[in-house]
Parts: C-alpha cells; sequence; structure tokens
C-alpha cells in the first residue's frame, strides 16, 4: 500500500519500474511510425477495439524484415487508445514464415538477436492482452513471436519446433528462454536439441497451448478476446505486468509486488465502476483509468 513517506506518483513508479510497463515507449527509441500495410505484416482494427495483425511473412524475406514489420504494426497497436487487444494471425501455410540466417557476421548475428528481443520485449509488454492465433507450422522465428504473446491457440493442423539446429542455429529472440519457462527445460531441450516438430495434439499436452480448437480457431479466439476485453483495460496490464516481473523473482518478493499491484487498483476508476456496476446490476463500462 501506499505509506504516508511514499508520494502517489513515486508509487506509480515502483510499480511501473517493477514490472516494466510502457513498453510502447521503448520500443519508439527506433522510429515514430504509424500503421500502414506492410506485405510481411499488415494490421487490421476491428470495431470491436481487436486488432487482427496478420503475419503474411515468406520464405525470401529476411528475419529481420520479418523483425521490422512486426515492431512497425506493434507500435502502431499499442499506442492506439481505440485497440483493446491484439490477435496476432499468419497463413495456414505457417506463421511469420522468414527465410534461416546464414551468411552473417558474428557481430551482425548479435545485433540481430539484441534487435529480436527488444521486439518480443516490446510485443509481451504492450498492456493489451495479446492471442497468437496457429493454424499451419509455427517454427523458428514464428514460434519465437507466438511466445511473445500472453497465449496461444491453434487448430489441430497446427504444429510448432525449433528446426534450425539442422543449420547449427538457435533461437535468438528469447525463444529458448520462454519456452523453457512454459514447457520445462528438460523439453525445451528436447525440441531445440532435436529439431523435431510436434503437432497440436502433443503441444497442448505439454502446455505450450491454452487451448486447441477443432474447428473455426480464428472464431474462437476472436470470441475469447472479446470477452477478456470487457474486463478492466487497467486491471489487466497490471496484471499482467505483475505475473511477468514475478515469474522469475522468490515468491516473498513477487507476493509484495502483488500486494502494491492490488493496492493500486483501489486509486482507479475501473474499481470504482466495477464495484458500482455490481451493485447496480448492471455490465460494467470500464474506461482502463
Amino acid at each position: 500500500m501506499v505509506s504516508k513517506q511514499m508520494p502517489l506518483k513515486a508509487f506509480l513508479d515502483r510499480i511501473r519500474s517493477n514490472c516494466y510497463s510502457r513498453a510502447a515507449e521503448t520500443i519508439q527509441l527506433y522510429s515514430r511510425i504509424t500503421a500502414v500495410p506492410d506485405k510481411l505484416c499488415n494490421i487490421l482494427i476491428k470495431s470491436n477495439g481487436i486488432a487482427v495483425l496478420t503475419l503474411h511473412g515468406n520464405v525470401s524475406a529476411s528475419a529481420k524484415e520479418m523483425l521490422d514489420a512486426l515492431r512497425h504494426q506493434t507500435n502502431a497497436s499499442a499506442t492506439r487508445e481505440t485497440v483493446k487487444g491484439m490477435m496476432l494471425t499468419g497463413s495456414k501455410s505457417g506463421f511469420g514464415l522468414c527465410k534461416t540466417e546464414k551468411n552473417i557476421t558474428v557481430h551482425d548475428a548479435a545485433s540481430l538477436s539484441a534487435f529480436g528481443q527488444q521486439v518480443m520485449f516490446a510485443l509481451e509488454k504492450t498492456g493489451k492482452p495479446s492471442i497468437a492465433v496457429i493454424e499451419g507450422e509455427c517454427s523458428g522465428l514464428g514460434l519465437e513471436i507466438a511466445l511473445s504473446c500472453d497465449f496461444i491457440v491453434a487448430s489441430a493442423a497446427a504444429s510448432f519446433g525449433f528446426p534450425d539446429i539442422a543449420n547449427g542455429l538457435l533461437p535468438f529472440c528469447g525463444g529458448s528462454q520462454r519456452l523453457s519457462r512454459l514447457v520445462g527445460k528438460s523439453k525445451t531441450k528436447e525440441l531445440i536439441y532435436s529439431g523435431e516438430m510436434i503437432d497440436a495434439t502433443e503441444a497442448h499436452r505439454i502446455g505450450l497451448l491454452n487451448r486447441l480448437y477443432p474447428d473455426d480457431v480464428q472464431i474462437h479466439a476472436e470470441n475469447l478476446l472479446e470477452h477478456i476485453c470487457t474486463r478492466s483495460p487497467r486491471a489487466i496490464r497490471i496484471g499482467g505486468e505483475v505475473v511477468n516481473a514475478g515469474y522469475d523473482i522468490d515468491l516473498q518478493t513477487a507476493c509484495l509486488l502483488e500486494r502494491d499491484a492490488f493496492s493500486l487498483c483501489f486509486a482507479s476508476f475501473d474499481q470504482r465502476e466495477g464495484m458500482q456496476a455490481f451493485l447496480d446490476k448492471r455490465h460494467p463500462q470500464f474506461k482502463g483509468e
């Protein structure tokens, strides 16, 4: 809770510092852009406030081009107030397809990895709920992108893996670390070492997927995200930040973050509106404030 010695602004700054919010500001270090159609990743903002980012990709595009396209559209979605949530999709042939980087210098490889990791962190920390929707192959960079979303849903035709070990390469945008935190260290090593793809049923079994749909995955995913977006945007943002920040620290410190975040909710319009709507027996009109 806020102490007498800690003004509200300092308390808010503490939460932001601990939980790494305002990721859109980080991504703007590269450039200030607006949403424009892109051959690799385009954006459609629907009337329900859901931004659909379609990662077309292609096998002739470089990883840097794919990352740059994603960066542009992520920034456009994160900074637009009318966007409530993000749904990342690909095509039935693949999600985030691009060519494998093979003939670059050690320095260029390090720069590409640093850039890719920053793009993934920015996607992870937009403060808006995000779902990766997979209907085909999701491998390499595509899987790294999916892992940076809040969760992944898929159709039965989807497949997942890191096959670049066959080229002597590893994930480079944080994929090895995110995957191990999701499915465990041993299973992550198996997937990276072998380079083998797994089907959607196995991905769901090991915890890589939140939901596996037999058909109409796009419709199911949008309905799920639309439902989530009826909740308080402020509580969703803070809740996501607390989960992310507390995942790799000791339990006692993580619980202190939760305590601070919980108390912060009571300084919001959304909490008052939610309680009043409950008393009035009506749907709340959240503002994210």
